[in-house]
């Protein structure tokens, strides 16, 4: 009778037992569902047995979700997808929360789903330890009977108290309770925690003065700095958090294998955020970028050369059908002048009229083509008439080329559009004396980088770095190029240059970056809240109005009204190489002439 009332309990525990892991499978399977999303069930610690786990799986496996049982399982470009599971009245299951804590698992974008009996309370501590911050996705499921109640747990600060969320409750379907499911609305009030935010200073001490009064006053100093804090209060004050502030005066580059400046300060968690610094790889192992702000670019802004410095412009004027055109025209007076001298000459001779050899004919057409008188000329009418229609035609010619040559001389050319024209460019190259172009010259990625590094930092001798008002200044002299921050660049520029001088400016990239960008810690709690936080700032239009308030862009070319401009020797160095060349062919006529007479007197004397 005993032995049989002992099977009796035995079956009857069987079926509460399958009972229980039947409910629980279910709530499983129904709160994965309810997410409407890709999923990959991962759990651990379980003590249901191997009947209710292949049941588990089963059901998974029916819902499109695949199981495993393992944390080594997981694929790092799908972590948007797991689900972990675990069950507090199982002891397995604290081991298996310690791992998960150990390996960084409570972090976005994992989700997390945790059981636990309501006549169990004292586990509850289990959670309490761990690290469950902002964008932490658990979901605690007390059982009351059939019934479970989701409750989602969080802390906004890892100081901080946990902060319990009602979620809903099943009881053979699943009620959800959450007012949105995105888990950034649901968490985006940090309670008054503090954010901090480290600000580059590159230009002047007084910005640790101007950056917090957001008075926009000396704005030639960081305005980059100012425009990222302005923004970053913004931001926090979407997420109803504190902000403070802590001043770097480097962006953040390895020294001696160390990191050094608003990386470092990142790293260190001493700041949960930066000013906008650019995209360097290595700077990955720290940070990483959330969005772009204040544009950054550094670039070597210069005015182009003027057009005489890079051709020849007394060749420009006509194209080579003109040129042409010329040539034949002048061939054809030669001709015909020389036609009109032969038959002249037999009717009469003059002193001034053409002798009837080409070289007068010639001569007169030179004089002619470059617009200057002769001695000599035609004593009939038909060829006078030759001649008055070539000058004619000649003069028209000479008024447009004339005109053309007065523009192209103060027209810029246009020709440096790459690092690799510039390098190779008359144009002095030199940098703004500020932290971070100590090390960007530094960086030789290739010969031609090395050979800007070089020019601007030489082995022997001065580095050519200069202030922001001397390098804009030597920019509006021209021939020379500044690497800078553009914005400040062209804030004094819009100060000091005129209208006609703003027309050819042109930046040249050194570094091949992109925009500079918010870097945040990797594994910071805050990423996700952030990120969406700068880009709920910018669609609403605050970032353009505050990049329009703080910084200045390019200068527009509004007029391009010719101002007078001095030529100087260079300009006209085609001209003076015509004339050399001129001098040394008249040297040598001379020369000839002189053998040729030497020699005649000689055979003379000699007969």
């Amino acid at each position: 009778m005993i032995k049989m009332l002992a099977i009796f309990v035995l079956i009857m525990m069987s079926t509460l037992v399958t009972a229980k892991d039947a409910a629980a499978i279910d709530f499983v399977i129904k709160f994965i569902g309810n997410e409407n999303k890709p999923s990959d069930l991962v759990y651990g610690g379980l003590c249901w047995g191997k009947h209710a786990e292949l049941n588990l799986v089963k059901a998974a496996k029916d819902k499109g979700v695949r199981a495993s049982g393992s944390l080594n399982t997981r694929v790092a470009y799908h972590e948007q997808d797991i689900v972990f599971l675990a069950d507090l009245d199982c002891n397995g299951s604290h081991e298996f929360l310690y791992n998960a804590s150990s390996k960084n698992l409570f972090r976005f974008p994992y989700r997390w789903l945790v059981l636990l009996n309501s006549t169990n309370e004292a586990k509850l501590m289990y959670l309490w330890r761990i690290p469950l911050l902002i964008t932490s996705d658990l979901v605690l499921a007390r059982r009351y009977g059939d019934l479970f109640e989701l409750v989602e747990l969080h802390k906004p600060a890892p100081s901080g108290s946990m902060i319990t969320t009602p979620r809903g409750f099943f009881n053979g379907s699943l009620i959800d309770m959450r007012p949105q499911k995105e888990l950034y609305r649901r968490r985006r009030n940090l309670m008054g925690h503090h954010l901090t935010m480290a600000n580059i200073i590159q230009d002047s001490n007084t910005t640790k003065y101007y950056l917090p009064r957001d008075d926009r006053l000396q704005l030639h100093h960081d305005a980059v700095a100012k425009v990222c804090w302005v923004f970053a209060k913004v931001a926090f004050e979407l997420l109803n958090a504190t902000p403070r502030y802590i001043f770097s005066y480097r962006f953040g580059y390895k020294v001696n294998g160390q990191w050094s400046g608003m990386v470092r300060d990142i790293g260190d968690n001493k700041a949960d955020l930066g000013t906008n610094c650019v995209l360097f790889k290595e700077r990955l192992e720290i940070i990483t970028y959330t969005d772009l702000v204040a544009p950054m670019r550094m670039r070597f802004v210069f005015r182009q050369p003027p057009l005489a410095y890079v051709a020849n412009i007394f060749a420009l004027p006509f194209s080579t059908g003109v040129w042409m055109a010329v040539a034949i025209a002048s061939i054809a007076s030669t001709v015909t002048l020389y036609i009109t001298s032969l038959w002249e000459i037999r009717i009469e001779k003059n002193p001034t009229q053409l002798d009837g050899s080409i070289g007068d004919a010639l001569l007169l057409t030179m004089s002619a083509v470059t617009q200057q008188g002769c001695f000599i000329e035609p004593r009939r009418t038909p060829g006078r008439i030759m001649e008055f229609i070539f000058f004619t035609a000649l003069m028209a010619l000479y008024a447009a080329y004339s005109a053309n040559i007065v523009v192209l001389l103060q027209a810029p050319s246009n020709s440096i559009t790459s690092l690799a024209q510039l390098a190779a460019s008359k144009v002095t190259l030199a940098a703004n004396d500020v932290d971070y172009n100590r090390f960007v010259f530094n960086d030789d990625i290739d010969p031609l980088h090395v050979s800007v590094h070089k020019t601007i930092i030489p082995d022997n001798g001065k580095p050519r770095f200069h202030d922001i008002v001397d390098g804009v200044e030597r920019i509006r002299k021209g021939l020379f190029a500044f690497h800078s921050i553009v914005e400040p660049v062209y804030r004094r520029i819009e100060e000091t240059f005129q209208e006609n001088e703003k027309c050819d400016l042109t930046e040249v990239d050194y570094i091949n970056s992109l925009d500079a960008f918010t870097p945040v810690k990797k594994d910071s709690p805050y990423l996700e809240l952030l990120r969406v936080s700068y880009k709920h700032v910018r669609e609403v239009g605050i970032q353009a109005a505050l990049n329009k308030r703080y910084q200045v862009p390019k200068p527009r070319c509004e007029s391009k009204a010719v101002a007078f401009s001095s030529v100087g020797l260079l300009d006209l160095r085609p001209v003076l190489i015509m004339m050399m060349y001129g001098v040394a062919l008249s040297l040598a006529i001379l020369l000839a002439e002189i053998i040729v007479f030497k020699i005649k007197e000689y055979n003379c004397n000699f007969h």
